[in-house]
């Protein structure tokens, strides 16, 4: 049987990569979108590593993202991500990639379906359908090509880049409506074998619950290789995403929370301390606010992800958080330090000092994005929607 063949582009967006389609090029309902995006990563996979797919087998190579026109007038692009996961056949709509996002501008503009200038500077408007918010992407033009050679850094990427700012517009309740969700800074769990815990529950960008390292035992400067290896404190990590997904009422029980992997995403924090990254390069105490160390769909990050990153610096802002309490951070911008180094955000926040009238007025972020191949994507024949969906 022949194979099955779209049209595709494959981005690089800050510290993830993903198969990028044009919205016109899928079939237009989405309920048939997730055999595809499954049989295109290689997904499922037993053996954890998508060989058959376009899959890296890790989270942060595991996605896909689909830009189209606007459904609100306020923007330029709808875009949607889908997480795929790797050693099971479901695909996650339930939160954006902050790093991916990075490339959708990039992506509208080299499909001509948004204008920019020839030189200067391109500005679109995204509408992450996955939240419901508008992302503003500001990068620099070339002769009419979206410029990509820049002095840009980014901890975990090799090279340098042109600079990508991504600006959250009022990034809070992206999934419950509201930045505290639970109308407190910080909240009790009980977690078999840890006891009573300690945990700040934010949404802003995507969910997420943050907790103290000790609390959890850790040093909070374990590598993601140490932490893969623990299978009682991933169990005890899940167990706390699971707690706060009822809590902040994105479940409406435990088990139903273990069955969206994705939300909240859940990280332990530390205060600032000498750090070594993967690359072997020492961090000093002085270079960072604080530092983090960000699970999802149980792979602990190799990189804090950018609205991980984003939810992050909200709560340093906010009065009372574990983060705000852990944190050295005055009025500017906030330095977290991830595996692989140091991600710098902005963010602003107003009535900080009142948990329920808290607000996020933005957080920004800058990224490097670069167009990797564009052609035809091959994929075997798949399941239906609703077989793939039994078998997650």
């Amino acid at each position: 049987m022949p194979q099955n063949k779209l049209k595709a582009t494959f981005m690089r967006g800050g510290t993830s990569k993903a198969i990028v389609f044009n919205r016109k090029d899928l079939p237009a309902d989405p309920a048939l979108w997730d055999p595809i995006f499954l049989a295109v990563m290689g997904s499922p996979d037993p053996n954890g590593r998508q060989l058959d797919g376009m899959g890296g087998g890790l989270s942060s190579l595991s996605k896909v993202c689909v830009v189209g026109a606007p459904t609100r007038p306020d923007a330029d692009i709808d875009y949607t991500f889908a997480q795929v996961e790797v050693k099971n056949a479901a695909v996650d709509y339930s939160a954006n990639c902050g790093n991916m996002s990075s490339a959708m501008g990039p992506f509208a503009v080299s499909e001509g379906l948004v204008s920019a200038p020839a030189n200067g500077e391109a500005v679109v408007r995204v509408h992450n359908t996955n939240t419901g918010k508008i992302i503003v992407a500001r990068f620099p033009m070339s002769d009419g090509e979206v410029e990509i050679d820049g002095d840009m850094t980014i901890d975990g990427v090799g090279g340098q880049g042109a600079p990508v700012r991504l600006e959250f517009v009022d990034p809070g309740g992206t999934r419950t409506g509201r930045l505290l969700p639970t109308g407190r800074a910080c909240d009790q769990f009980e977690i078999a074998g840890l006891g009573t815990i300690e945990a700040s529950l934010v949404d802003a960008a995507n969910p997420c619950v943050f907790v103290a390292a000790d609390s959890v035992g850790k040093a909070g400067d374990e590598m993601p290789n140490a932490l893969e290896s623990d299978p009682v404190f991933l169990a005890r990590m899940e167990a706390i995403r699971c707690a706060a997904s009822v809590a902040m009422g994105i479940a409406p029980d435990v088990a139903a929370a273990a069955k969206i992997p994705s939300v909240p995403k859940v990280a332990m924090i530390v205060s600032p301390r000498q750090m070594t990254t993967l690359s072997g390069r020492r961090l000093e105490p002085a270079e960072m606010s604080l530092g983090i160390r960000m699970i999802s769909i149980g792979q602990p990050h190799r990189a804090v992800p950018i609205t991980g990153a984003t939810c992050l610096a909200i709560a340093v802002r906010i009065e009372g958080t574990l983060a705000n309490r852990i944190a050295r951070a005055g009025d500017g911008p906030i330095t977290i330090a991830h595996p692989s180094g140091t991600t710098v955000v902005d963010a602003a926040v107003e009535h900080a000092d009142n948990p329920t009238k808290a607000r996020a007025i933005h957080g920004a972020v800058y990224r490097t994005a670069r167009r990797l191949f564009e052609g035809n994507v091959f994929y075997r024949t798949a399941k239906t929607a609703a077989q793939a969906r039994r078998s997650a």
